[in-house]
């Protein structure tokens, strides 16, 4: 099997990663002729299938082997991948291939970077430099050359003249390698990493932006287990809070304890419409119609676990718009759409699964 690509919107890539590793240090990678689609399943937690096109994150992408559509699936550690793509940031130039070191496979990223020339090279240093203490020939005013023809020549006419801040900021080409140690896995194991399956959710609304809600979030959160810390001696580590929302554009981040009831709140949110292409039932059946009939008291309520909470909402630094789907006491489901910005009409998904904790 055969894999090379170049790398493009490398930020995009970077906080992916970023955001997959605050949940699991592993993600199951499945590359194709068509997309790629990282899988993070923790023991538990939130779970990640995120599928993004080739062209998202990949240019003069080269695929094969012998499995259908070219499939190569890989275990990946997000940790030593965060750190590759950090590096890569800012570069000119990056590639990522699938080789071998000893036996090993290997996901080799080379770094095409530039940087400055040695402080001696700006400074005049090197081979003709000054200040060494070589046993030059010196020449002066007035002295006889004899038969030397004249040392200086016609230099004058020869070498042209730069401004020193111009020779300061000369730059040669650094290459950087980073190899990252990924398992090779066959295609009958990763047949049976399923997507969970959730019934047809009573409500489905647009989150205000991620990073204020995860604010927010983080602030009751820490909230709760200063209270409990306070309160008993040894705080409760994992403070539940309760987010729910309704069809009429409403969302509720509520933290409920023994000494605390805190709610914030958000209105005039988007209640997409839905697709009923897409649907198992008819749009006057779903239950998003009927909670919407109900009214704007009638809540879809999920109980989210505080610290998994947050490392959920960290996807938010991928700054798309992101559509929470809730079924009622049972689990909450969030598409997270990544802008192409090269193909402004594209969006690719994130799915993120939250199960729901009971009261």
């Amino acid at each position: 099997m055969r894999f090379k690509t170049d790398l493009k919107n490398i930020r995009t890539l970077s906080k992916l990663a970023a955001a997959l590793n605050s949940l699991e240090k592993i993600a199951w990678v499945r590359l194709d002729d068509d997309s790629v689609r990282f899988t993070v399943i923790p023991d538990t937690g939130s779970q990640v299938w995120a599928t993004l096109s080739v062209d998202l994150i990949f240019d003069g992408y080269h695929i094969q082997s012998a499995e259908p559509n070219n499939t190569i699936n890989l275990e990946l550690p997000l940790g030593p991948l965060q750190r590759a793509l950090k590096s890569a940031t800012g570069s000119n130039h990056a590639n990522l291939r699938l080789t071998k070191r000893d036996g090993v496979p290997m996901l080799s990223m080379t770094i095409h970077t530039m940087t400055k020339d040695a402080q001696q090279d700006a400074r005049g240093g090197g081979q003709f430099g000054g200040g060494g203490g070589g046993a030059g020939r010196s020449y002066h005013h007035g002295q006889d050359f004899g038969n030397d023809p004249d040392p200086f020549g016609d230099a004058g006419d020869v070498f042209q003249q730069e401004s020193l801040e111009l020779s300061l900021k000369r730059e040669r080409e650094k290459v950087i390698t980073q190899d990252i140690p990924v398992r090779v896995l066959h295609p009958d194991t990763v047949e049976t990493i399923m997507q969970p399956k959730v019934r047809e959710p009573d409500v489905h609304i647009q989150l205000p932006p991620l990073l204020q809600l995860k604010a927010i979030s983080d602030r009751f959160t820490k909230l709760a287990l200063t209270t409990a810390t306070s309160n008993r001696g040894t705080g409760s580590q994992n403070p539940k809070l309760e987010l729910s929302a309704n069809m009429h554009g409403s969302l509720r981040l509520r933290l409920v304890t023994e000494t605390l009831d805190i709610t914030s709140v958000w209105e005039n949110l988007d209640n997409p419409l839905l697709d009923q292409s897409q649907l198992t039932v008819p749009l006057a059946e779903h239950p998003s119609t009927i909670f919407e009939a109900a009214g704007p008291n009638k809540w879809a309520t999920v109980r989210v676990d505080g610290k998994d909470w947050s490392r959920v909402l960290s996807v938010g630094r991928l700054d798309g718009r992101v559509i929470a789907c809730f079924a009622d006491d049972h689990a909450l489901i969030l598409y997270v759409y990544v802008p192409n910005f090269d193909d402004i009409s594209s969006e690719d998904v994130i799915t993120y699964y939250v199960s729901s904790y009971s009261s």
